[in-house]
């Protein structure tokens, strides 16, 4: 039997990267799963990528699995509204909600400070980072908490501990944005604890997205390539490591203990015994923190 049989997710936001391999493995354990978002085949987000919420749906059904697309932009309350009052009456509850909202990668701007990022473009982190998950959390936690051992998953950027202090080379706007994620959890997990329910923030290590090997100009299969110019990058990992470590934290019966906290793939790998497509067992926080941060060259012995 399938580890998650008969249970019920969403991943918000599960257009591509991460969130849409966790969409896909929850699919391929057994999870009929909900993939929301703004990027379909009739038109783009600002994000501007072709990866839509309908190739997510078909990589679950192509993986065994059962899924359905909604277009939702989850800034629009009613959009929100609409959406949990379709999953309540399609499936009377929620079990895992996967809240990968972000889309703001066309606002970084790395290195500015406050005074020199473009406001509109920082305000528009704030509310893709954190006022899309609040509104999310408004309309959809109330399907999750009829019965207990819901599941709430916040996707990050960075651990706590890496978090605690500012991200310098980022911008601030973003900092909040990804920080947020942390209180997030925090906050979450005060409330749903009468309701015997787990809530999580998630970050991803360096992850090999559609995205990032356009940016290093390399494919799944030579992504190698890339550490020749960028030596860090040999750390990297696949979403599919995300998603197969998200759904071993899913299928625990005991996932209760780490409530409120911010996990890693690769601490959850460890806990886990959870490897990566190619065997590996990558563990990119930990790497950042004792090797990256202290300027050793990139060797990745141990971390993987």
């Amino acid at each position: 039997m399938s580890t998650l049989s008969g249970k019920v997710a969403l991943v918000a936001g599960g257009t591509r990267g991460a969130s849409r391999a966790i969409a896909v493995e929850l699919g391929r354990a057994g999870a009929f799963v909900y993939v929301t978002g703004r990027t379909t085949r009739a038109g783009r987000s600002e994000v501007d990528r072709p990866e839509t919420i309908e190739e997510t749906a078909e990589l679950i059904e192509r993986a065994g699995g059962r899924a359905t697309a909604i277009r939702v932009d989850h800034l629009v309350p009613d959009e929100v509204a609409a959406l949990a009052k379709r999953v309540e009456a399609e499936q009377g509850r929620l079990d895992i909600l996967i809240d990968g909202l972000w889309g703001g990668d066309k606002h970084l701007g790395w290195g500015k400070p406050v005074w020199e990022h473009d406001l509109d473009a920082g305000l528009r982190m704030i509310r893709l980072g954190i006022d899309a998950h609040l509104i999310t959390s408004h309309f959809l936690l109330p399907l999750l908490i009829g019965r207990p051992g819901g599941l709430v998953v916040e996707l990050t950027d960075g651990t706590a501990e890496y978090n605690a202090k500012y991200r310098e080379g980022t911008s601030l706007p973003f900092y909040l944005a990804k920080a947020s994620a942390h209180l997030l959890a925090i906050g979450e997990a005060a409330e749903l604890a009468s309701h015997s329910c787990t809530a999580v923030a998630f970050t991803p290590g360096y992850l090999r997205s559609e995205m990032m090997l356009d940016i290093y100009g390399v494919t799944e299969d030579n992504w190698r390539d890339a550490c020749s110019r960028v030596p860090h990058f040999a750390i990297s990992e696949t979403p599919t490591f995300c998603g197969r470590t998200v759904v071993a934290l899913a299928a625990d019966p005991d996932r209760g203990r780490w409530t409120g906290q911010t996990v890693s793939s690769g601490q959850l790998a460890q806990e886990y015994e959870v490897d990566d497509v190619d065997g590996s067992r990558p563990d990119a926080w930990r790497y950042m923190a004792e090797v990256a941060d202290a300027g050793k060259p990139a060797d990745t012995t141990g971390y993987r």
